[in-house]
């Protein structure tokens, strides 16, 4: 059974907090003391629809706990927002960070919700006055604004987009310095990177992003690994994914549980040579 009617069948994700953070994690809770490993990352960290995310599936291949810290349509910002957070990170013995879009940043031309990155919050003066006509009440999530905005003026997207790009590399940057820990970079998704000339793609795992900008950030890891889902593992599609009917489309832009399974196994095999032995 591909799902189940909300609140009967639905997942469980046990809902957790650390420390003083007021953000909601998957659980179950993991204990921050001894050693452990850490995932940051948005949707697909978390493991949305899964019953076995990659960071469940790490815990079991590597005989390690793996603290969850993966958040629905996370941003870099999210993080560096959150001291406690960062704290149970740099303490971890190694940590994955998941690629995230360049979407769900405040910047200079519109800002988001603090802890739901991908909310779209306010428009500046700036943006306003780059799109005069669009109405900016009308949207709540960032990717239907920016979506708006390219189809809009394509040539005036690309100024804010550049921006978003720039914010990014800095941001990212900053996050993996803050670490101080061995750190897996991850790019996972059915594709590798874009090149520069196709970046411009809203509708994409990691919109904006392309592999100019990881190349950027890529010195501040210390290991960066593309996981390309295989076609056997997407054709599974929503099969062992567990939604309400009306999460079906959601569900299917995500990635199930056999592409889980083969993300688990290319991060594990980064991450040995950072497990204690015995």
């Amino acid at each position: 059974m591909s799902y189940a009617f909300a609140g009967e069948g639905s997942l469980n994700y046990f809902p957790c907090k650390y420390g003083s953070s007021k953000l909601t994690f998957r659980g179950p809770a993991r204990s921050t003391l001894g050693d452990y490993l850490v995932t940051l990352g948005g949707t697909e960290t978390f493991g949305k629809f899964v019953e076995a995310p990659f960071p469940h599936l790490l815990e079991r291949r590597l005989s390690l706990p793996v603290i969850n810290l993966g958040c629905m349509n996370a941003g870099p910002d999210l993080y560096l927002n959150e001291p406690d957070i960062l704290a149970i990170a740099t303490s971890a013995r190694a940590c994955v960070v998941q690629i995230l879009g360049a979407q769900n940043m405040s910047n200079r031309y519109y800002s988001v919700h603090r802890r739901r990155n991908d909310r779209f919050l306010v428009a500046t003066h700036l943006l306003r006055g780059m799109f005069p006509t669009v109405d900016f009440t009308e949207f709540n999530f960032t990717r239907h604004m920016l979506t708006a905005l390219q189809t809009a003026a394509p040539d005036r997207f690309e100024v804010v987009a550049e921006e978003l790009r720039a914010g990014w590399v800095l941001q990212m940057r900053n996050l993996l310095s803050r670490l101080r820990l061995p750190t897996v970079l991850l790019w996972a998704s059915d594709a590798v990177p874009p090149e520069p000339q196709q970046r411009s793609k809203i509708l994409c795992d990691a919109p904006l992003v392309d592999a100019e900008m990881i190349n950027a950030i890529r010195p501040m890891a210390t290991r960066y690994i593309e996981v390309i889902s295989s076609t056997a593992a997407r054709a599974e599609g929503v099969s062992a994914m567990k939604f309400s009917p009306l999460e079906r489309h959601s569900a299917a832009a995500l990635p199930g549980q056999a592409v889980h399974a083969e993300i688990a196994a290319q991060v594990a095999s980064a991450l040995r040579a950072y497990i204690p032995l015995g």
